[in-house]
């Protein structure tokens, strides 16, 4: 009996087969500033603003984001669409004078308020005109979609190219960029290959650590608000230029949201340039840089420890920082001068020239040199400086009648 061949697969099917190998890409843990930038903004519950060029990535790495956080990925181009379509369209009812005109949401705002959670992708921004930024307003700051809110479990996240890479692009309005987390999205070298081959980053939120929840928010707190108090020009500042306005910059609504952003950063152990990444999103690169030196000032140890006890006390490892200690123990010293206070200093200097870099106490020292009081004997601690700064010459030049010389 002759047995009839196999039959052949369709062309397709084989071509589907090929595709699903070549999909079948899997994650791995590796540090990417980037994406956990993104990922805090997420979990803070902020909307997201994705700014590369054209083909960077940054669909795919919404998606994984939102397999990694196992939530529903919705995509709305909003270029094409209507206003109504995020405003609602008008619908009469039995009775319009007595109950209204219902405002109909769209398809996608029903299911993702029957779902109770998702990732909604809001792509192409940039391409969207004017009238469709302005409805666009209620949906990214209050969640509402026509007659709907959407529930708390979903989060925003919406992706640009800049205008001179947008088809028919726009600048975006100031109302509706002061309402995004704006992150510049790069590719790395290392990364697309490794991608390529099958392996890409692992898109996971940083562990939160629940003990330091009230800290965290202290600590934001006062970050903000110290930075504020003593910089109120800060507050709220428009742009002059329309390109700088549809991008961030500081007001009482982006501050809230960059104070939420430290809160998380904070209890999630974020390396500086995260933060980094997050602040100026936020307020922009002016203003962020201002609020980080301020968080380097706040986190400096209290120089009044530093001189209560200079031999014991931890000195700041990065150089930045420890210079900056170093320089606020001086000025303490110039606030409350004193024999004792003096001779602390010049052994915290010391001590810090033989543990971290000399150079960093050069300029504390030579500041410190000149507050020397005729009746003060030069300390042990100066000659320990002399191979790092000439600073004895300067601490016990005679004095002449009507100053020092």
């Amino acid at each position: 009996m002759r047995t009839r061949p196999a039959p052949h697969p369709a062309p397709l099917d084989v071509a589907a087969d090929l595709l699903a190998l070549l999909g079948d890409t899997r994650t791995e843990p590796r540090a990417d500033d980037q994406l956990e930038a993104l990922t805090l903004a997420v979990a803070a519950d902020l909307p997201v603003l994705l700014w590369g060029e054209p083909g960077i990535g940054k669909t795919a790495a919404l998606t994984r984001l939102a397999e990694e956080l196992d939530l529903p990925l919705t995509t709305v181009i909003a270029s094409v669409h209507e206003p109504t379509d995020f405003s609602g369209l008008p619908i009469l009812g039995d009775d319009p004078a007595v109950r209204g005109v219902a405002m109909a949401p769209p398809d996608w705002a029903v299911r993702l308020v029957r779902e109770g959670r998702g990732l909604l992708f809001l792509d192409e921004l940039s391409t969207a005109p004017p009238a469709v930024q302005a409805a666009l307003l209620r949906l990214v700051l209050e969640r509402r979609v026509g007659a709907l809110t959407l529930p708390p479990g979903v989060r925003i996240v919406a992706a640009a190219n800049p205008r001179a890479s947008a088809a028919d692009g726009w600048e975006l309005s100031a109302p509706l960029a002061n309402r995004f987390v704006h992150l510049r999205w790069t590719h790395e070298h290392e990364v697309v290959v490794r991608g390529l081959g099958g392996t890409w980053p692992r898109a996971t939120l940083p562990r939160l650590a629940p003990e330091r929840l009230p800290d965290a928010v202290d600590h934001a707190r006062r970050a903000v608000c110290g930075l504020l108090g003593s910089r109120p020009t800060l507050v709220h500042r428009l742009p002059g230029e329309e390109t700088r306005r549809g991008g961030p910059w500081p007001s009482p609504r982006s501050w809230d949201m960059t104070l939420r952003l430290i809160a998380f950063a904070t209890v999630a152990g974020s390396s500086r340039d995260v933060l980094s990444l997050l602040v100026r999103g936020t307020v922009g690169d002016g203003p962020g840089f201002e609020l980080l030196a301020w968080l380097d000032r706040m986190d400096l140890p209290d120089p009044e420890d530093l001189l209560a006890d200079p031999s014991g006390a931890p000195l700041p490892e990065r150089g930045d920082r420890r210079q900056a200690a170093l320089e606020g123990v001086v000025a303490a010293v110039r606030e409350r001068p004193a024999r004792e206070r003096w001779d602390a200093a010049w052994a915290l200097l010391a001590r810090a020239a033989e543990t971290g870099p000399p150079d960093l106490v050069v300029v504390p020292a030579t500041t410190l040199a000149a507050l020397r009081r005729d009746d003060w004997d030069v300390p042990v601690a100066i000659e320990r400086l002399a191979g790092a700064v000439d600073l004895s010459r300067r601490a016990v030049r005679p004095v002449v009648a009507g100053g020092r010389r």
